[in-house]
């Protein structure tokens, strides 16, 4: 099968297009034809080993020392099952699923084996292929942070970073648990982050957000970029400081402090996945509460020019990847 192969870790440009064993699933297992996938900001971190120094060392350890263990990144896929193992239950052959791998990855390719456990449910019945894996990272990230912030209708949520992947899901995801949202964004996307739902939209390039005379019960930084000091003081009291990416050690050591003497919590960490989460994505976009937000699509043959434009930190929602033909 065809497939990206990250052969060393470093610029857009180490990605190859390059011919693998077609993989075959056990009895417990299904193939799915990949027909869609994402480049996210974790995958260009992943193949460009770009990590805090701290982490560093024990992070080599685990995905590879001078290149990545498993050579096909990609996260997210949407696809068409077209094998599964005799003890397949959950799924059958023909059905159109989509869903998240995990850090096993394997999606830049035209076919991945999963588990019938795996963190994948059917198709809504109103989104594309594309649309679908495109909700994987942003939504799934942004529903775990906003939960260990206990979100709760009426209050006042502040979101950093508001029309990247994991800031366009989180907007719509705070107004449907029935918060007061306020989006932080430059210029070109602030009528994005309004149409999204957003009741206020900050564009911190004509306006110092830090200047803002405002506290909130939940600051959900999604880019790793907000200033931690100023973050702090914008709670409530008992308030919670998400940070999704950057949570490097000084940062935990400060929160500790944090939560001790001034009385806010500081969450980050690595989001869980279950299929529970991905059914309620699933019925939120069925119902059109949650909207995947897509900027730009390319073929798998592409992925050298998606992965640049990811690297210029400027998309509006997802990039997404399409993988061979399909209707």
């Amino acid at each position: 099968m065809k497939a990206a192969l990250c052969t060393r870790y470093g610029p857009p440009e180490v990605l190859k297009i390059g011919e693998v064993d077609t993989p075959v699933p056990k009895d417990d297992e299904m193939r799915i034809k990949i027909h869609a996938t994402t480049v996210t900001s974790g995958d260009a971190r992943m193949r460009g080993f770009d990590v805090p120094p701290l982490v560093g060392i024990p992070y080599r350890l685990i995905v590879g020392i001078t290149k990545p263990r498993k050579p096909i990144l990609g996260f997210s896929l949407a696809g068409e099952i077209d094998k599964v193992g005799k003890d397949v239950k959950r799924f059958k052959v023909g059905d159109k699923v989509f869903g998240s791998v995990g850090f096993s990855g394997g999606t830049y390719a035209e076919y991945k084996v999963l588990p019938e456990k795996a963190v994948i449910t059917t198709l809504p019945e109103n989104a594309s292929y594309g649309e679908s894996a495109a909700i994987m990272f942003g939504g799934m990230t942004s529903l775990h942070f906003l939960r260990k912030a206990d979100i709760q209708k009426g209050q006042k949520v502040l979101i950093y970073g508001a029309s990247g992947s994991l800031g366009t899901a989180a907007v719509q995801l705070a107004k449907h648990f029935g918060a007061e949202v306020t989006g932080v964004c430059s210029t070109a996307n602030v009528e994005l982050v309004e149409s999204l739902g957003a009741d206020k939209v900050i564009d911190y390039k004509k306006e110092d957000f830090k200047g803002v005379r405002e506290t909130y019960d939940v600051i959900y930084d999604t880019v790793g970029y907000s200033p931690y000091s100023w973050s702090v003081r914008s709670l409530k009291k008992d308030g919670v400081y998400l940070r999704a990416v950057n949570m490097t050690l000084v940062i935990v050591l400060r929160g500790l402090w944090t939560k001790m003497v001034k009385r806010r919590k500081v969450v980050g960490g690595v989001a869980s996945e279950t299929v529970e989460d991905i059914e309620f994505l699933k019925g939120l976009i069925e119902s059109g509460v949650l909207t995947p937000v897509v900027d730009r699509t390319y073929p798998l043959e592409k992925i050298v020019e998606a992965h640049t434009y990811v690297d210029k930190g400027h998309k509006k929602g997802n990039v997404v990847i399409t993988v061979g033909e399909f209707e």
